[in-house]
């Protein structure tokens, strides 16, 4: 057998070194940025491999968009329907998936002892929510980019100042956080089932009361002010004020996300149990 034999010195045996044609030992792990970036595509290809996630994250806010705006099922008040309809769709691709598809997923994960497993590799908890934000936020950029496309080729026109993308995107970020802090907060307390239920029972609220579809308007007076003061309300309600009122930054609706977001990530993070 061909080959370098490591060297016998005494009763010893030194296994050669590099210049004896062996690769020099380079233990340790991946850069941080790496781990985080491949966990985080590996968070995408399970998304698009799962026909219900893709149901709830982009089937479902495009089919609400296009029959909603092609049928008159509900009045939006003056204006084109799909004016205040794209607007809070944009809500609900946050809220899906945010929120819903997050909770679930994690929430699954948690029960079969995946967190748990990765938690305890080098990509660290700190690593696997930054990849799980990281896979949040694409989706959500792809489900802007169709949702925009498909508003537009039914006749949307946004009437915006040019500064308009920047509050968007905050009052987005915002949301983001929010609905991904109320998503861990059921996911790390509650069992799969239950985070099941309940993320679908929420999102079908929400979706009903949270500005998305109907017009907070449309409600009685004395509820109103407490439905702006839910997330959905509030990025709703947010967004419309930008997009379809050609509005300033809506400094309440903005406000409201972060007490949201802040209150569910501080809770999340004292109460979350990873297995």
């Amino acid at each position: 057998m061909s080959g370098v034999l490591p060297e016998r010195s005494g009763s010893m045996v030194r296994a050669p070194g590099p210049a004896a044609g062996w690769p020099a030992p380079d233990p340790g792990s991946a850069p941080r940025a790496r781990m985080v970036a491949a966990q985080a595509g590996l968070e995408l290809r399970i998304l698009v491999r799962n026909g219900e996630q893709l149901l709830l994250t982009l089937i479902i806010p495009v089919a609400l968009l296009a029959g909603f705006s092609l049928e008159p099922l509900i009045k939006t008040g003056s204006g084109p329907r799909i004016d205040f309809l794209v607007p809070g769709i944009l809500a609900l691709a946050v809220m899906s998936t945010a929120f819903t598809s997050q909770a679930i997923a994690t929430g699954f994960e948690r029960r079969y002892g995946v967190l748990k497993r990765l938690g305890s590799t080098p990509l660290g908890r700190d690593g696997l929510i930054a990849a799980k934000t990281a896979a949040v936020l694409l989706v959500e950029l792809a489900q802007a980019v169709v949702v925009i496309a498909v508003g537009l080729a039914l006749g949307w026109r946004p009437d915006a100042r040019p500064a308009a993308a920047a509050w968007v995107v905050l009052l987005l970020l915002a949301g983001t956080a929010a609905f991904s802090g109320l998503a861990l907060l059921l996911a790390g307390t509650l069992r799969a089932e239950a985070t099941l239920a309940a993320a679908n029972l929420v999102y079908l609220v929400l979706l009903g009361v949270g500005g998305v579809i109907f017009p907070l308007s449309k409600f009685p007076a004395g509820a109103q002010p407490v439905l702006r003061l839910l997330p959905s309300g509030a990025l709703s309600d947010g967004l419309h004020s930008v997009l379809q009122h050609a509005g300033g930054l809506p400094v309440r609706d903005l406000v409201v996300l972060l007490v949201w977001a802040a209150v569910a990530i501080g809770v999340t993070a004292r109460v979350f149990r990873w297995e």
